[in-house]
């Protein structure tokens, strides 16, 4: 693994993040954030609702504020960066995107499961012809063998996609799991490929830096790690850990670590921990924003989470499905009499 190498990163701390803190960024916690993220020198500074454009709703969790209001806070705060912003197909819809690109978005990552990337082609064909830089983004990759992913990303790339993304969503994947992927993908597509991980096995900077290893040249990651389950790459400790390694990123290590102490950390509801049931999600190889419905849904019928998250993980349930956990939930319980 070579040091010399220019590691683009993303910062999600605005978008993933807003998982672990119910949605509830102010316009003024946003224009903050992402000032100090850019004065920091982070290349790309996602910002949506947890769940891509337009996920402010019932089933995902309501936004504090409107998507517009988001976007224009990060936007007249970001001089240098470029403001990103999640597309899934089904749930952002052109329009979403055309208002993104008025509020000052320059790329989009189109996020799809890992087996589904033929349902984005219309979406990243429109980004590229709104100017946009465009990304391709397999979900829950820990879900496909390594020939499967790599057949999805040859998909996004004959899409157009700038950038092709291996994500472990559920944070389940193991090292050599994330080698495995990521260098099937670099050797048979000729766009730049990243890599986007959750800590939920407490492994996301080491699977961070195997990507890396594998050719990855685009990681992810959040300040304090907040996100989805057990959270995100911690975005500081990463700059630090690639400083060491000697890769070169274009953020200042003092900076990125000051604006997760002094601007993220009073904004979390608690600390980003790899609580029991965040670290079932890795185990049982399901979606992070998973977690805060199961917790609901364990109260709601006495149920412990951590049995609705492996049951999840056994029925194979993908992100969008959030609205099945009450079922399971409720089959559970009537299994043991509780319903």
């Amino acid at each position: 693994m070579s040091g010399t190498r220019f590691v683009h990163l993303v910062d999600t701390t605005l978008r993933d993040g807003s998982h672990a803190i119910s949605h509830q960024y102010t316009a003024e916690q946003i224009a903050a954030i992402a000032a100090g993220l850019d004065e920091a020198g982070v290349e790309y500074i996602e910002v949506s609702h947890g769940d891509g454009l337009a996920g402010s709703s019932i089933n995902y969790g309501w936004s504090a504020i409107s998507e517009e209001e988001m976007l224009t806070a990060a936007a007249g705060a970001i001089k240098n960066g470029i403001l990103t912003v999640l597309l899934l197909p089904g749930i952002g819809t052109q329009e979403d995107l055309e208002m993104a690109i008025h509020c000052g978005a320059r790329a989009v990552r189109v996020a799809t499961h890992v087996t589904e990337a033929d349902i984005a082609e219309q979406h990243i064909g429109m980004a590229r012809k709104m100017g946009l830089q465009a990304f391709g983004f397999l979900m829950m990759s820990h879900m496909a063998p390594p020939e499967k992913v790599v057949e999805q990303a040859k998909l996004f790339e004959s899409y157009g996609a700038d950038v092709v993304y291996v994500a472990d969503s559920a944070g389940a994947m193991l090292p050599e799991e994330v080698k495995a992927r990521v260098g099937a993908v670099v050797d048979a597509v000729r766009v730049p490929v990243g890599f986007h991980a959750h800590n939920n096995l407490t492994l996301a900077t080491a699977n961070s830096l195997a990507a890396l290893e594998a050719g990855a040249s685009y990681l992810d990651g959040t300040c304090r790690g907040l996100g989805a389950g057990a959270g995100n790459c911690q975005i500081e400790a990463l700059v630090g850990v690639l400083e060491k390694t000697g890769f070169q990123t274009g953020v200042d290590f003092y900076k990125i670590m000051d604006v997760a102490e002094d601007l993220v950390e009073p904004v979390m509801h608690r600390p980003q921990v790899v609580r029991n049931a965040p670290f079932m999600l890795g185990y049982a190889g399901v979606y992070g924003s998973f977690l805060l419905h199961a917790y609901r849904a364990a109260e709601k019928f006495s149920l412990d989470p951590r049995d609705i998250l492996v049951e999840l993980g056994k029925r194979g349930m993908v992100g969008g499905q959030e609205d099945m956990i009450i079922d399971v939930a409720y089959q559970l319980a009537q299994k043991r009499g509780g319903a």
